[in-house]
């Protein structure tokens, strides 16, 4: 998978995110702590609605926090993403959700973050 993290660099991209960017993070993380879900995710529609949701594993439904985030926009009419943040422990992007993302955007960032708060990587095809 292209543009794994680097713990080493996330001081550095940290400082790089938009406003607008970290406050996707900023809900990822909250959408994750809420239900102490494995992952959160957020992103922004093109009218710069947020919209953030938290992994679900049911015995007949199971959704990435990042699919959640995704399916939440176009439930509520969006058509394309600017951006798209991932709190998860995991060290790379799951094929789901940057699939969903890239369903209605092919280059959109999508920010994979550390739990407590360090960018990873910010991934854009």
């Amino acid at each position: 998978m292209p543009d794994e993290p680097n713990p080493a660099d996330a001081p550095r991209m940290a400082e790089q995110l938009a406003a607008e960017d970290h406050k996707l993070v900023t809900l990822a993380r909250s959408a994750r702590a809420r239900i102490g879900a494995v992952e959160g995710a957020a992103v922004r529609d093109g009218d710069g609605r947020t919209y953030a949701g938290a992994s679900i594993a049911l015995p007949s439904l199971t959704l990435t926090a990042l699919q959640y985030a995704v399916a939440s926009a176009v439930a509520a009419g969006a058509s394309t993403l600017e951006a798209a943040a991932v709190v998860t422990e995991a060290s790379t992007l799951d094929d789901l959700g940057r699939a969903a993302v890239r369903d209605l955007t092919k280059d959109a960032a999508i920010h994979l973050v550390a739990p407590n708060g360090a960018v990873l990587a910010s991934i854009t095809d």
